[in-house]
């Protein structure tokens, strides 16, 4: 049941989104309170993130890296473990460097990849068009470019061989275990985002079998992936002759596999 905006003290907002269930009841409050620009808009937030919407949904945007990247309904929300992907390709890239954001989503990774290395060559994919629209805003702001198919395919033929960070943040839930995911997910974000196929490796696979073909010679491809699954990842990425190591943050419960491409011939 929504609540009239004369109504809508923080006090009253907090106790409607405990009683939603929301454990940082407090914190949220003053993040919608503070983005909202009128009474009937804070009352319209409220009722929204109740009803069971992310919160950056709600909100419009999500805090990623120190920055706030645009987030529109029914795209994935960059999460903070990601972050931590994004740490691995900024010490690895040199500023002014070919940087894609593969399955980029909203476009978080790109972004703030370049942010952290002050000047990058940026492009990203997404096969999602809603995910596209939303990540040209923020790639867009970056000086970056954004194609909608599928991994690769729409990629300029100009790149390849060039691009010296390639981040993917692929989908990587298997199947079976998409229905356990919280309902924020399982609901209010794109199926094509979170399903990574049987054991949650299609997309790796793919994008590590495609990726030589792209990455300039001592060029890296980084995808995020959980702790169980890093072995099946590091045994795709060698068999795709990617020289491969593993990076884990307990920090962030955050797991990368790092795939270089060798520098000598042209794979």
């Amino acid at each position: 049941m929504s609540v009239s905006p004369s109504s809508l003290t923080s006090s009253a907002i907090v106790t409607r989104l405990r009683a939603a269930g929301c454990v940082f009841a407090e914190d949220e409050a003053e993040l919608i309170v503070s983005t909202a620009r009128t009474p009937s808009g804070l009352a319209a937030m409220v009722d929204r993130r109740v009803a069971g919407l992310p919160l950056e949904h709600v909100l419009g945007w999500a805090e990623f890296c120190g920055l706030r990247v645009a987030v529109d309904p029914d795209v994935f929300v960059p999460r903070r473990r990601t972050e931590f992907l994004v740490r691995q390709a900024a010490a690895l890239a040199r500023p002014g460097a070919v940087v894609v954001d593969l399955c980029c989503g909203s476009g978080a990774v790109g972004v703030a990849l370049a942010e952290a290395l002050g000047q990058a060559e940026l492009y990203a994919a997404d096969v999602d068009p809603a995910a596209v629209r939303c990540a040209r805003r923020n790639i867009g702001a970056a000086g970056g470019q954004v194609y909608e198919g599928d991994l690769f395919e729409p990629l300029p033929a100009a790149l390849r061989g060039r691009i010296e960070v390639l981040a993917a943040n692929v989908p990587y839930v298997p199947t079976e275990e998409v229905g356990l995911l919280p309902s924020e997910a399982r609901e209010h974000e794109p199926l094509v985002a979170l399903d990574g196929g049987a054991d949650g490796l299609d997309v790796l696979r793919r994008v590590a079998a495609g990726a030589p073909r792209w990455l300039a010679p001592g060029g890296s491809l980084l995808v995020e992936t959980s702790e169980r699954q890093a072995q099946l990842a590091v045994e795709a990425f060698t068999g795709s002759g990617l020289i491969t190591k593993v990076a884990v943050s307990e920090e962030l419960y955050a797991t990368v596999v790092i795939g270089t491409r060798p520098a000598g011939p042209s794979t």
